[in-house]
């Protein structure tokens, strides 16, 4: 991809390009009515036309502050708007986070896209349709209450041949209509106007699987990735990473890559940089760069001093985000406590792609191309590093390799907008494999100890539940503050670490009720390559993992079923609906874990897990077999009840689900950040590796509860989060063996089998 530097070019770069062709008459028209604008407004929460616009043929383009990570969440928003224009969602284009075209709604964050994002266009679409027909009874000379649309032409019932499209009455023209803000930016914006949504009974494109538009393109190799941006003069770079965690470098040998085309240096204090106008010379000078580095102490434990670490680390913060009843109390009084320990590693993103970005700085302004989740936030970041008003940086999403969380693609962005500027050119900067994987933003390591007090009886009566590890927000979430980046740390931005964690939701009923959680420093605070930050679902899993994990063992030791212990003790009709729905689909029969040994070579067992995030409610049963030899895991059958509220698209819901489903297998069976006193040592797909093809599942089997009346809450996390327990538990069902510390290798299983 060929980028001439023109706005016209800049804007088919972030993925759309919005063409007005006026009808004949079509603007005389729009200037007698209201709501029409020759011009358009700025670009500010309040304005209609920030997020839709009508086009002289009649369709519409809709402007997303946030982004798709792959699940298709731009169909659910065409879907949403669609719905409300009353168009086929055909005609109906997304624009999804570019700064200059689309109002700061969060980036990608949360599952927030159709629970907010989505929810918050609907709004504006409904108003943009209020506006619509109002200016069509204007022209036709008829009540509003008489007019119909039927794919964006307002008719009148008592008169159908007085009718008018869309096209006609604004195409080629904007909307003059000011909306009701709630005054916030990101996931939390919202407008309104005079206009009410529909309700569900008046559906037709809400709740229908309408396909992605993007699998062909990815399928066919003509889909346009942030590796493919070219500009005229631009140059490749690489970063070089210390070869020591916390090492810096004090004497670089220019010589040594003088033989190399073109090839220069960009340093400044331990921030350190080759570029090379061909990407092939920039990795040779990357490669051949003498470099004289500090010999800093060992940062690190090594990875089999993890847990000792976490649990002898002073904390620095800790909270008891939920307190029922007198826990210390109940405890001091029981009949019987149980009490375990659940041990989860740090993991990498591991993106399929290393990151990349390209930036273009130059005195007029900043332009930037990001596979990051928050284009917005990395307009902040970017400005901020380079000490520019944010309005001079027009940030582009284009798709990346991947992200659900906080990978490398923001680091990616800082280096590309720091090397632009010493060099005074377009700079391409990309990562290498090693380095993804080494120094991506991880998942925190932690541990989570859990206790119950139990009567005569077996009745749980106190449950406590406390988390130990390293903050999920070490680095924040966004890329707004440089100094949650590799460059921004390494030129020596002051740190701003945030001390956060988190705690299960669900619905158990017990009497008295404690969950908290204590964070610890980081092993190196600047510059690390195992800085914590948000990974799919942050926190979630490890959480969730212990904490169901532990209503299994406390189902175990009173002698129930699984599912039954569960029903027994949930509060919420909505969670009792997904586990009676996951138990009725995948034939769960009631009985005690584990399951009778056979002796047999292959171990089968099934486990049960539920959650909550953010409204939704997920509970799986899970199936696998167990090599009694070698240890080795097939998570072979899934079933999944998923309740996220309102349906929009129920085939992207299973898809999504799908996905989550095989990453968070991935997870449980396979992913660990190995790493010895200096360096982060899984840096490959050997040493880190994540599931095979021939790994996956047999079946995931879904069934969806559809509930119109509640607002969407979001599908793009919390499936994964009951998942790992629900492994755990079949484990322990098909083999007695109860896996405490994740990710659930055959070393471990053979490990517990002794």
């Amino acid at each position: 991809m060929t980028i001439e530097i023109s706005r016209r070019s800049l804007l088919a770069s972030g993925g759309t390009l919005a063409v007005f062709v006026a009808l004949p008459g079509a603007s005389a028209l729009a200037a007698t009515l209201p709501f029409g604008s020759p011009t358009k407004p700025a670009l500010t929460p309040e304005q209609l036309a920030s997020y839709v616009a009508i086009h002289a043929d009649g369709s519409a383009t809709t402007y997303f502050g946030k982004m798709d990570m792959g699940q298709g969440t731009d169909i659910g928003i065409a879907q949403m708007v669609a719905e409300e224009l009353d168009l086929a969602v055909e005609r109906v284009a997304v624009v999804m986070d570019d700064t200059d075209l689309t109002v700061d709604q969060g980036g990608a964050s949360g599952s927030t896209g159709i629970q907010k994002g989505g929810v918050t266009l609907r709004s504006a679409a409904a108003e943009a349709r209020r506006a619509l027909v109002a200016m069509a009874a204007a022209h036709l000379g008829m009540p509003v209450e008489d007019l119909d649309v039927e794919n964006g032409v307002v008719a009148s019932r008592s008169a159908p041949q007085k009718k008018v499209s869309y096209g006609e009455l604004i195409g080629g023209r904007y909307f003059n209509v000011v909306l009701d803000w709630n005054g916030k930016y990101g996931n939390d914006l919202f407008v309104s106007g005079k206009a009410k949504p529909k309700t569900p009974d008046r559906y037709k494109v809400i709740g229908t699987s309408v396909p992605r538009r993007d699998v062909a393109p990815k399928v066919l190799g003509t889909a346009e990735y942030v590796v493919d941006v070219k500009l005229p003069g631009m140059l490749h770079a690489r970063t070089i990473k210390p070869p020591k965690a916390g090492a810096e470098p004090t004497a670089v040998d220019t010589a040594s890559i003088a033989a190399i085309p073109g090839a220069k240096i960009v340093w400044q204090k331990a921030f350190l940089a080759v570029v090379a106008p061909k990407e092939w010379d920039a990795i040779r000078a990357a490669a051949a760069l003498k470099v004289t580095w500090t010999d800093p102490p060992p940062a690190f434990p090594g990875n089999a001093s993890l847990y000792d670490h976490i649990r002898q680390a002073k904390p620095i913060a800790k909270k008891t985000e939920a307190e029922i009843g007198n826990v210390d109390a109940t405890f001091a009084g029981a009949a019987r406590i149980i009490e375990a320990t659940y041990e989860w590693p740090f993991q990498s993103h591991a993106s399929m792609a290393p990151a990349c970005a390209v930036a273009d700085v130059r005195a007029d302004g900043v332009t930037l191309w990001t596979g990051s989740q928050k284009a917005h936030h990395a307009q902040a970041g970017v400005a901020a590093l380079l000490g520019v008003p944010r309005e001079k940086v027009h940030a582009i999403w284009i798709f990346g390799p991947g992200s659900y969380g906080r990978n490398d693609a923001g680091d990616a962005a800082m280096d590309a907008a720091l090397i632009s500027k010493a060099m005074g050119a377009p700079v391409r900067v990309q990562g290498m494999r090693h380095e993804g994987h080494a120094w991506d933003p991880k998942g925190p390591a932690s541990i989570h100890t859990v206790r119950a007090a139990l009567d005569k009886d077996d009745k749980v009566l106190a449950l406590d539940f406390v988390s130990k590890g390293f903050s999920r927000l070490d680095v924040d979430n966004n890329e707004s503050d440089p100094a949650q980046t590799l460059a921004g740390q390494f030129i020596g931005l002051p740190l701003h670490p945030v001390q956060a964690f988190n705690v299960p939701e669900e619905s158990y009923g017990f009497a008295a009720r404690r969950k908290g959680w204590e964070t610890i420093a980081p092993f190196l605070d600047r510059g690390s390559p195992l800085r914590s930050s948000h990974l799919r679902d942050p926190v979630g899993p490890q959480i969730h993992y212990a904490s169901e994990s532990f209503i299994d063992e406390l189902a175990h030791e009173t002698g129930s079923d699984a599912a039954a212990f569960r029903l027994r003790y949930l509060t919420d009709a909505r969670d009792h609906a997904v586990i009676k729905a996951a138990t009725e689909r995948s034939n769960w029969q009631p009985r005690v874990s584990p399951a009778k040994p056979t002796g047999a070579e292959i171990m089968s067992g099934r486990g049960i897990a539920y959650s909550q995030r953010n409204g939704t409610r997920v509970a799986i049963v899970s199936e696998v077999e167990v090599n009694r030899t070698t240890g080795a895991v097939w998570a072979k059958r899934f079933t999944v009840a998923h309740d996220c509220g309102q349906i929009i698209n129920p085939g992207l819901l299973r898809r999504t689900i799908e996905g989550n489903i095989v990453q968070g297998v991935s997870r449980a069976l396979h992913e660990e950040v190995l790493f010895d006193t200096a360096n982060v040592t899984s840096v490959d797909w050997l040493s880190y590796p994540i599931l095979d093809i021939k790994e996956a599942p047999e079946a995931i089997d879904i069934v969806l509860i559809d509930h119109p009346e509640i607002a969407p809450s979001g599908a793009g996390e919390p499936s994964i989060r009951p998942l790992m327990a629900a492994i755990a538990n079949a484990i322990f069902d098909a083999t007695g063996v109860r896996m405490r510390q994740a990710p659930f290798t055959p070393e471990r299983l053979k490990a517990g089998f002794a």
